[in-house]
């Protein structure tokens, strides 16, 4: 028995495979997902998305969202899912740190703020993702 797994941003439906576990980043923390598991709809946070076939794992990072879980189907909507492969750990902890910086300059009144916190925190999780490669 599998799970479904779609991954979908704005942009595209990003993968679609079959898969034997799921793992995510919910706004509480990780929790992982499992045939056979009850109905949910969760909110994610930015941060790493892994999924498991015949025991290899792969690796995405992923940007805020939600997950839907019915009937042994995943759909994960994201604003972002890049592949842990195609990160570079320099690049990605560079960008991180120069958002950080812009985003330490606004005050919590500017119109850009919540926008700005979720782009520091997508390219967080990039950099983590891309830190942790296995």
């Amino acid at each position: 028995m599998a799970l479904s797994l779609e991954i979908v941003t704005p942009e595209q439906r990003v993968l679609a495979v079959e898969a034997d576990e799921v793992r995510l980043t919910g706004l509480d923390g990780g929790f992982g997902i499992r045939p056979g598991h009850t109905p949910l709809v969760a909110a994610l946070a930015a941060g790493e998305l892994t999924y498991i076939t015949g025991g290899s794992s792969t690796r995405y990072a992923v940007g805020e969202g939600f997950a839907e879980v019915s009937n042994d189907r995943v759909r994960v909507l994201v604003e972002e899912a890049i592949p842990a492969a195609s990160l570079d750990a320099g690049k990605a902890a560079a960008e991180a740190e120069e958002l950080r910086k812009k985003f330490a300059a606004l005050s919590p009144d500017d119109p850009s703020y919540e926008t700005q916190k979720a782009l520091v925190d997508r390219a967080q999780a990039r950099a983590n993702v891309a830190a942790s490669k296995h």
